[in-house]
């Protein structure tokens, strides 16, 4: 991927979330980078320490450069303008601040890539006949 003027990923943009646990404490704010060829949420481990969040099990995850590590994986609350909901996230890096793509599904959420923002999903219902 290419870079900006700025050094951003081109393609690439940041919003504003909530991160908690599952027992209804506190949220943290924080930026995270939407990045649709993520599978989960990635946060850092310290960070979803702190909150409570529990690793529930460990996946082999591949990174961007092909390699794969194995991280550990559990369940936060994530909030994101006004809505809330019970999303997987992975245990990544000090530095790494994600939003997946299960989470802009949960949360009925696609990319508009001109604007570079968040834009809500009309929900669909087809009926065979």
């Amino acid at each position: 991927a290419g870079l900006d003027i700025e050094g951003h990923i081109l393609g690439t943009f940041e919003v504003v979330i909530g991160v908690g646990n599952l027992n209804n404490g506190d949220l943290v704010t924080l930026e995270a980078t939407v990045d649709t060829g993520a599978t989960h949420t990635t946060l850092p481990s310290p960070l979803l320490e702190q909150l409570d969040v529990e690793p529930l099990r460990d996946e082999i995850v591949e990174l961007a450069d092909g390699t794969t590590q194995v991280w550990s994986t559990g369940q936060a609350r994530l909030s994101y303008d006004g809505q809330q909901w019970v999303c997987p996230v992975n245990f990544g890096y000090e530095e790494v601040y994600l939003l997946g793509a299960t989470t802009l599904e949960i949360f009925d959420l696609m990319v508009d890539p001109v604007d570079q923002r968040l834009v809500r999903r009309p929900t669909r219902f087809v009926q065979h006949l």
